[in-house]
């Protein structure tokens, strides 16, 4: 459909999807009545509007062509996006459930969430909007919990994640239909106002709210919304590399890492996540894989994994963290260098599953032998706890883990 004339042509896209039968947690389409009555203009943001609706799509081909069809349009962009969410155990990657996903069936039936974010990220910065209601299932909801929900630098991000309904239930998208609603009254305030309006009417307590928005400032701004308050705990170090330089001096002025870790220490680990994960896309664009920027944000979201209590990811990220700067050539005794292999071996010892210790255990040897440490016997250390978890019995290896 396409609205009003062609001064300012804008285009959304609406996509509601979700598992036909057992495996559906949410009544994805059933925001798309709603959606429809809001004037087009309102959900572009623009004068001309063109509206794309996908209404239960099965191919996930398919998507990623209306997707790319969208991005490549010039002019402000916004996706609607309602749905489940799930992860794919063999490459850990979120997906976009579709109608004919099952379990066994998601790396080929369901929409990879990398598809998009590959697709949005080709666009000028400030012209993208995505608006998600989302339901994850268990195990995403897990990761999400601990990595949020990535997009990228310059998009700005509203929504809600709500982890799996009880059993039988199915799930209503109320943050879409809240907006929505709103829209169809005649009232159109900000995104970021409306977006509080409509999470503290949809809830539950326990959904993840993200509130990215880096069009309208230099740094992100974080959501007043959170999860059910956790205990306080005390602040952590921020990683000892040194805050992005960039040539963007408008997008460098404001330091993001206390709003960042200001979410974290208040429980709101996604946000805090997602909010690094943004800067690390916009210092890889910039800077490069492998730069003093990008590696900078890998220490940051380390450290935020650990504060969300996620021991696995944040010894992986460390190791990365030190991976990246011994292949910029600094020395295996550069204290940095150190400081992420004492940070990534510190984070494997507190894990208490023995699979996935057994599974970064190996990584970690080598990376020690190359990076001993200050302190002798670190890699003895660790060859010894993994033997151990090795050699005994499912029940006492889980206590060796614990220990």
């Amino acid at each position: 459909m396409i609205n009003g004339d062609d001064t300012a042509s804008g285009t959304a896209l609406l996509i509601a999807a979700a598992p036909a039968g057992k495996g559906c947690l949410i009544d994805a389409s059933s925001v798309l009545p709603t959606l429809a009555a809001v004037p087009p203009s309102i959900l572009t943001g623009t004068t001309a509007s063109t509206i794309v609706e996908l209404a239960e799509p099965t191919d996930p081909q398919t998507v990623l062509t209306r997707i790319r069809a969208a991005a490549a349009v010039p002019g402000p962009l916004s996706l609607y996006i309602t749905g489940q969410l799930h992860l794919d155990h063999k490459q850990r990657l979120i997906h976009l459930a579709l109608a004919r996903t099952t379990p066994t069936t998601l790396r080929y039936t369901g929409l990879p969430w990398h598809w998009l974010v590959g697709e949005l990220k080709l666009r000028a910065p400030g012209t993208t909007t995505v608006v998600t209601d989302v339901v994850a299932a268990p195990d995403a909801w897990q990761q999400l919990r601990t990595e949020g929900l990535a997009l990228g630098y310059g998009i700005r991000v509203y929504g809600r994640i709500t982890p799996p309904p009880p059993r039988r239930r199915i799930a209503e998208p109320t943050y879409l239909k809240a907006l929505a609603t709103t829209w169809r009254s005649g009232v159109n305030p900000p995104l970021a106002q409306l977006h509080e309006q409509a999470a503290a009417q949809a809830g539950p307590d326990d959904a993840l709210f993200l509130a990215i928005d880096h069009t309208a400032v230099p740094a992100p701004a974080t959501s007043a919304l959170h999860v059910p308050n956790r205990p306080q705990q005390e602040p952590a170090p921020v990683p000892t590399a040194p805050a992005p330089i960039s040539e963007d001096t408008e997008v460098a002025e404001k330091d993001p890492l206390p709003a960042i870790f200001a979410a974290a220490h208040a429980g709101r680990h996604g946000e805090a996540a997602s909010l690094a994960a943004m800067w690390e896309g916009w210092a890889l664009r910039i800077h490069g894989v492998g730069s003093v920027q990008a590696t900078h944000w890998l220490e940051v979201r380390a450290d935020l994994a650990r504060l969300a209590d996620d021991p696995a990811r944040s010894c992986e990220l460390w190791m990365a963290a030190a991976d990246a700067r011994l292949a910029r050539q600094q020395p295996p005794d550069d204290p940095a260098v150190q400081d992420a292999v004492d940070r990534a071996h510190h984070q494997w010892q507190e894990l208490r599953d023995p699979q996935r210790a057994r599974e970064l255990g190996p990584l970690l040897v080598a990376l020690r032998r190359h990076v001993p440490g200050r302190r002798s016997g670190a890699v003895e250390a660790v060859q010894h706890r993994l033997e151990l978890l090795h050699t005994m019995p499912p029940v006492e290896a889980r206590r060796a883990a614990a220990s």
